[in-house]
This record gives C-alpha cells, structure tokens and sequence, in this order.
C-alpha cells in the first residue's frame, strides 16, 4: 500500500511539475501585454527595444529606459531632458531579443541599425486594430511630464525592424 501511494504521489508530482512548465513557457514565449503603447507591432513577444535615432535602449519586462549618462549605462523609468523632444510614437524601434544585456554590444547596434535613423514610418501597438493588442499594457501611454519623467507625444506609421532578422522590413 505505501508503494502505491507513494507512485501517486510521484507521478501526480511529475503532472504539476509539468503543467507549471508549461505554463511558465508560455509567460515567457509571450509578452505582449508588457509592451508598452508606442512599441512596434507584429511581435508576440519582445526583449528590449533600440531607438537608433537616440541610441538608447528600453527594457521591456522591466519598463526601464538604458542610456548612456556621463560614459555609463543606466537605467531609468525615463528618459533624460536632453531627449524632450523625442517622439516614442514615430521613432523607429528595433526588436531585439536574444541578447540579454544589448547595450554592451552598442557599437554593433549603432552601426548595424544606422540606416533607421530618421524613419518614421513604423506601426505601433497603440495604432493595431489587431485584436491580440487589446489587453497591452497601458502605463507606458508616451505623454511627457518632464518633471516625472517620461517621453514624446503620438503618432502612427509602417513596418518594423527585428534583431532576430537582422532589421529587414516584414
């Protein structure tokens, strides 16, 4: 009797085990809803974002901007003044995943995504009427305080550059 509780136990054990596997694939295969508003449409799931024309990163699990301030990476909920006039909505953003910490590769970044600089021709999650962008997340909604922190205004736009593709337009 023991040893048939005890291979319930061990194989209910094995069940649970996958089953919370399962689920926690699928939390990190998609992140949609932690997107924020003005990022690029056509990805189930996103790491961090590059802005070429600022040469910034944003985090997007952690809603942290990566920029450099006197010769160090930080990381802030905002960007500083000296990007004020920074539009989120119409600036290009480049998905990067499979990189964990990209910033440190920025030499590569700014000269492989160079030819983005300038491009305001991108679609944003706010903009979709794709019906899988209806539960994102809204606290990143691209209105500027600078006194809290913060970034541009709106706007709307094309296509979309991915590290895994090397920035080709879908």
């Amino acid at each position: 009797m023991k040893k048939l509780i005890l291979a319930a136990v061990i194989i209910l054990s094995c069940f649970t085990f996958k089953n919370a596997s399962a689920q926690l694939h699928f939390s990190v295969g998609v992140n949609i809803g932690a997107q924020p508003e003005w990022g690029p449409v056509g990805y189930d799931h996103a790491d961090y974002y590059y802005m070429p024309d600022i040469g910034a990163y944003y985090d997007i699990n952690a809603h942290q901007y990566i920029y450099l301030e006197n010769n160090v990476w930080v990381h802030r909920g905002y960007l500083p003044d000296r990007y004020h006039n920074y539009d989120m909505y119409h600036g290009y953003k480049v998905v990067i995943n499979n990189n964990r910490n990209p910033w440190l590769r920025d030499g590569y970044y700014r000269n492989h995504y160079a030819g983005f600089r300038g491009r305001h021709d991108q679609g944003v999650i706010r903009d979709a009427h794709d019906n899988h962008y209806a539960n994102h997340w809204h606290g990143d909604d691209g209105r500027r305080d600078w006194g809290h922190g913060g970034y541009g205004d709106h706007g709307n736009g094309g296509d979309h550059g991915h590290d895994g593709d090397h920035g080709h337009d879908h």
